[in-house]
């Protein structure tokens, strides 16, 4: 059969089961089935073609809901972290990645800006920040803003604020996720500013040891609630091969479970702002750990992990056909 023809024939069955999806579990079971036979011909006879990855991305989200069915796990919640969340980033590691590299240029523009004028400092954080912060450095204690304030107080405040930035964020990627870019940017400019203003007084090392201990996880939640509206908006303007208004619902769909996802790991980065950070005079090894464990966590869960799930998904897939 010419490919054409084979993808005329089972078109609309295939978009059928992508934009409505069973939920019965025998006409689940069914689709499931027909797709690993429609998979087995195209790979026999088309093994390289678009239709191919198509229907084995389909076969396989059909396979991890029969799956976790299956697993019967008492926590939902269990659930999500260890398989919605994680390949629903790998679904997006592309627009996580480009989040990414928004925040970096930017970043790199905030700090080389500042090197030229130094009252951008004093633009974005006021002066009484700025005072305050170079009296703590005249007084031997950089970063002594940290140790402002009551402890409890300041992990809620700060945990509220950054998940009501997350929000912003993702629902901003309904207006083409050009508000989503731009405070994204902006937020990557204030920290290059902030990290040049150490940096020029020799500062830079310390800033990464002590800003890092909340900054590691924080940033990272941010630049992926920018990647959640970023598809948000990019589900809407490029619905592929479904309808507009479809592929919207999966975006907002995917977009909630990246945001929902990261509320842990802001309320921890808060926590860490609030309680931990502030012990870098005292502790700086515990401290120095905790930025290390951070980094650890974030490259883990946020990349290899999703990789190594996707993987084994299709691995068992792959076994299921056979």
């Amino acid at each position: 059969m010419r490919e054409a023809l084979f993808i005329k024939k089972n078109r609309d069955r295939w978009l059928k089961n992508q934009s409505l999806p069973a939920e019965d579990a025998d006409e689940m079971a069914k689709d499931f089935t027909q797709l690993v036979d429609d998979l087995a011909y195209s790979k026999t006879f088309y093994p390289t073609s678009k239709v191919t990855q198509f229907i084995n991305a389909e076969a396989s989200r059909i396979y991890l809901t029969i799956y976790k069915n299956r697993k019967e796990e008492s926590n939902r919640l269990v659930t999500f972290w260890k398989y919605d969340l994680p390949l629903t980033i790998r679904k997006h590691h592309g627009t996580v990645l480009f989040s990414f590299i928004v925040f970096i240029v930017f970043f790199g523009v905030g700090f080389f800006v500042s090197m030229q004028d130094e009252s951008m400092a004093r633009s974005f954080f006021g002066d009484s920040y700025v005072d305050k912060t170079q009296d703590n450095i005249s007084n031997g204690n950089p970063f002594g803003i940290y140790e402002s304030g009551n402890p409890i107080l300041s992990w809620l405040g700060i945990m509220i604020n950054n998940i009501k930035v997350s929000l912003r964020f993702f629902v901003a990627g309904i207006f083409a996720g050009i508000p989503t870019l731009y405070w994204l940017g902006e937020t990557a400019v204030m920290v290059g500013i902030f990290d040049q203003f150490f940096a020029a007084r020799g500062l830079g090392i310390d800033f990464f040891l002590v800003v890092f201990v909340h900054g590691t996880l924080e940033l990272t939640a941010i630049i992926i609630a920018g990647a959640a509206g970023l598809v948000l908006g990019k589900s809407f303007l490029f619905p592929g091969t479904i309808k507009r208004l479809d592929a919207f619902k999966q975006g907002a769909k995917d977009g909630v479970k990246m945001v929902v996802g990261l509320m842990p790991v802001f309320a921890l980065a808060a926590f860490f702002e609030g309680l931990i950070t502030r012990l870098y005079n005292d502790l700086s090894i515990f401290t120095t750990i905790i930025v290390t464990l951070s980094v650890i966590f974030v490259v883990w869960y946020f990349i290899i992990y999703p990789i190594r799930l996707s993987k084994k998904l299709a691995l068992q897939l792959n076994e299921e056909e056979v």
